[in-house]
């Protein structure tokens, strides 16, 4: 018999809980300053391999991140003792002008790395941080706080993008966000993929699908040793959520993809990957996970002009219908219990939808709202990973943003690495519907390997769906300038991941309209 989350730890007596959290890590106490912790260590060679990130921006703060690991691939090289690590915030990027200072502790029960978050910074303005441990300094990075709250913006560019599996290409991506002059990136999920290495591949990822603890960890390492991905982290601050490959393919809340998994196992390895996620994003101390669960959807306001609801459609949903993949709907597509969001995160959205104050209104999320048939040749086909597999709960919210008239709502997509631009409507069977937002799908970082610009079933699908104003097989991301008078989205493309070297392009340009949902290529 499947269990349930709460049945399974209805299940576990307190002390196997403490036990396999204290094991995984996960505690409160990790987060405290340690007066043990050694004031001045020594290395051996650098340890800060992985570089530094920012997320989670506000007025007056972000968060900085780092982890220490002068061996990241061998489970960081870390002794076990917790280590004093010195931050520092300027308002020049030589570091002359420090304006907040202070100590973190890195405990190896969080991979010794360090999660701070500053208050009280000038909103709306550069700033640059650095860590120090002992006599090792790492680079200097740049974060920006955001404009006040409410306060009149008029322009805020940023970038998405997804699906970055390591051995498929070069991040070639990420070097060109490097030129966009961008305020935020933001990153959809897939940021590592948990499946065994492939021989003969662009790249190499060592061992086997990964479960442990430490598996996690070091495959995260091999992913954040990629020096473009790291120049990002260090360009601006980052804005994440997660899909499914930080944990299991396709998984379901509790649910695997794969047939006869014990519940309780599953959990526990849910357990240790969601810790490693969270040792290495900028993430605030809200999201330190407790056991197999981390909150990970929360808001991100730019002043009056763009309130960010960021997503999590992994952790709370229902299992896929109909036996997951591309299939025509059976009747549990249309169960009005099935849902991506779970009820009390599509409660908390429409919360925070209805006390918006801002302009544009956009969902960061993971999995194409789009009803696209993706099978036009023959009988219908839906992906029962998406939106489309809930064809309730996307009406529901669809109809719901539509009756409460939010202001310019634009929902952001990675997962499916494939660039798409889709006018969302309540009801796809009729070729008259409203539109009610826009959805812009950005294709893989690198996932894939090199992709077409144009499909072999792209006739078909424009055909057969006529909301779909762009479908492109290519890779790359999506840079966004969001004003007062419009939101335009430029597909940027990389001629070849799979080269050591090579150039992005322009492929397409949308711009919407304000107060006039569906975008117009340009």
């Amino acid at each position: 018999m499947k269990l349930s989350v709460r049945e399974v730890f209805r299940r576990l007596d307190r002390r196997s809980f403490l036990q396999a959290t204290a094991m995984l890590g996960v505690s409160h106490l990790a987060l405290r300053r340690v007066s043990f912790a050694n004031q001045n260590p020594s290395f051996s060679s650098d340890p800060f391999t992985l570089g530094v990130a920012s997320g989670d921006p506000t007025a007056d703060g972000f968060v900085l991140w780092t982890r220490l690991a002068p061996d990241p691939l061998h489970d960081g090289g870390m002794p076990p003792e917790a280590i004093q690590v010195r931050w520092e915030i300027a308002t020049d990027d030589a570091m002359r002008n420090i304006v907040q200072s202070g100590d973190a502790t890195a405990t190896a029960e969080l991979a010794h790395s360090v999660h701070v978050e500053p208050r009280g910074l000038q909103p709306n303005r550069p700033y640059w941080y650095r860590f120090q441990a002992g006599d090792a300094s790492s680079v200097i990075a740049r974060t920006a706080t955001l404009p006040s709250e409410n306060s009149a913006v008029d322009r805020f560019r940023f970038a998405f993008a997804s699906c970055q599996h390591y051995e498929a290409g070069y991040y070639h991506a990420y070097a060109d966000m490097l030129t966009q002059n961008l305020d935020m990136i933001v990153h959809l999920g897939d940021y590592i993929y948990e499946g065994a290495g492939t021989k003969g591949k662009v790249r190499e990822v060592p061992g086997k699908e990964i479960y442990s603890i430490n598996d996690y960890r070091n495959r995260y390492a091999v992913y954040k040793s990629d020096e473009d991905l790291k120049a990002a982290h260090a360009l601006c601050p980052w804005l994440i959520t997660w899909d499914d490959h930080e944990f299991d393919n396709n998984y379901a809340a509790d649910h695997s993809e794969e047939p006869n998994i014990d519940v309780a196992d599953f959990l526990q390895r849910r357990t240790a990957a969601y810790q490693a996620f969270y040792e290495h994003m900028p993430l605030r101390a809200a999201q330190l996970p407790s056991g197999p669960n981390l909150n990970l959807y929360r808001s991100c306001d730019i002043g009056d002009l763009i309130s960010f609801q960021v997503l999590d459609t992994r952790q709370y949903r229902t299992p896929q219908p109909c036996g997951d993949g591309n299939k025509q709907p059976c009747e549990q597509v249309f169960s009005p219990e099935a849902t991506l969001l779970g009820y009390a995160q599509e409660s908390w959205l429409q919360t925070q939808l209805s006390n918006s104050k801002c302009q544009w209104n956009v969902l960061a999320q993971q999995v194409m709202m789009g009803r696209v048939d993706r099978n036009p040749t023959e009988a219908v086909a839906w992906s029962m990973d998406q939106w489309a597999g809930y064809d309730v709960a996307r009406r529901r919210l669809l109809d719901w943003i539509d009756h409460q008239k939010i202001s310019n709502p634009v929902v952001l997509t990675g997962d499916i690495h494939c660039n798409w631009v889709n006018d969302l409507k309540v009801d796809f069977d009729d070729p008259k519907a409203r539109t009610v937002a826009t959805e812009f799908v950005g294709t893989s970082i690198t996932s894939g390997g090199d992709g077409p610009a144009e499909r072999k079933d792209h006739d078909g699908v424009r055909r057969d769906n006529p909301f779909v104003k762009f479908y492109n097989g290519e890779r790359g991301y999506v840079a966004c300038e969001v004003r007062t008078d419009g939101w335009d989205s430029d597909y940027r493309v990389v001629k070849s991941v799979q080269a050591p070297e090579s150039e992005c392009l322009s492929r397409a340009h949308f711009f919407i309209e304000p107060d006039r949902p569906g975008a117009v290529r340009s």
